[in-house]
């Protein structure tokens, strides 16, 4: 009955269409108090903040693929953006299932098997939260004295997710994993090449990410490079915390309060509101943006087929219900 919904082309329009709908209502939320931020920007600073938010998630793109090319299964540039900016539609649906079940399907409709697919999209974000934490670690101190005091925590998460991100460690917890599901294990476990590949593009990820921030923040107040660390680090810092509290869809609420009180000691609260809806807006409107780039590109929608996906155990055709009514 699953396989039957799955290849069902009205399921999949009714479950795209809730996507968008996710999508929409994130925006309709925030947007009476948004366009208050808005009108004190000008459009160039929104115009670059926005280019700045779509360049943060391709580089965090770039990290997923490297991730998986990692684990063995390279996809062309072309095939891993459709993947994972389709894919990322998901996160806007509460639960934190929806986004990983978009990616695996997706990219098992690629040629990539379910296992991998799992592995890569876990890995990947283990490192965005790891290189997130790390960044706001870095860059916290140089600007907020008080913020740090009141996030230490930050600082003793970063030497523990570093750990468990050894490729020994690492590889040794994701066949664990697989073992209590029954899976078999990985046929190659992450290399220090691979994550260290992913951890450059994630860093790039959050450093335009916060840039961002910055370009709202100095748009709204006037400050200019003084505000730029902590406005990566708070951004990373809000964004990581966010990755961790499944039950927010895309973290709305947990992320723009942990931005808000990391930016209040140096900005006024009312800026600090402000940059952390425009922040949401924009984002929101990137992720729309490249999820359509990824529906328009899309094999289905360009007449260009995906490569073949790899078979699977009939045990895993459950994991199929949802998601690729997407492709």
């Amino acid at each position: 009955m699953l396989n039957r919904l799955v290849t069902n082309p009205w399921t999949r329009a009714g479950m795209l269409a809730v996507f968008l709908a996710c999508c929409g209502y994130g925006l309709y939320a925030a947007w009476p108090q948004a366009t208050a931020a808005l009108a004190r920007l000008d459009w160039y600073s929104a115009a670059l903040s926005l280019a700045a938010a779509m360049a943060g998630a391709w580089f965090m793109m770039l990290a997923w693929r490297a991730v998986l090319a990692d684990l063995g299964s390279p996809l062309p540039l072309g095939t891993a953006a459709r993947v994972s900016f389709v894919g990322q539609l998901g996160k806007y649906v509460p639960g934190a299932v929806w986004a990983l079940a978009a990616h695996v399907e997706l990219g098992h409709d690629a040629g990539v098997s379910r296992r991998r697919g799992v592995a890569a999209v876990a890995v990947s974000l283990a490192v965005a939260v790891g290189a997130g934490l790390g960044v706001a670690a870095l860059t916290l101190p140089l600007t907020s004295p008080q913020a740090t005091r009141h996030l230490w925590w930050v600082l003793v998460a970063v030497p523990v997710i570093a750990l468990g991100l050894c490729p020994p460690v690492l590889g040794r917890l994701i066949n664990r994993a697989l073992t209590l599901t029954a899976r078999p294990p990985l046929e190659r476990g992450p290399s220090w090449g691979g994550l260290a590949r992913a951890l450059g593009w994630t860093v790039l990820g959050w450093l335009a990410l916060g840039l961002q921030v910055w370009l709202l923040l100095a748009g709204m107040t006037g400050r200019g490079a003084s505000v730029l660390p902590i406005a990566i680090g708070g951004y990373a810092l809000a964004y990581a915390a966010g990755l961790l509290l499944v039950v927010f869809p895309n973290g709305i609420g947990a992320r723009e309060i942990i931005l808000i009180a990391v930016l209040a000691p140096v900005v006024p609260h009312g800026a600090a509101l402000a940059v952390a809806l425009a922040a949401r807006l924009l984002t929101t409107a990137s992720d729309l943006a490249w999820g359509l780039f990824g529906l328009m590109a899309s094999g289905r929608l360009s007449g260009r087929p995906w490569a073949p996906a790899a078979p699977e155990p009939k045990g895993d055709a459950s994991a199929a219900a949802f998601t690729r009514i997407i492709h």
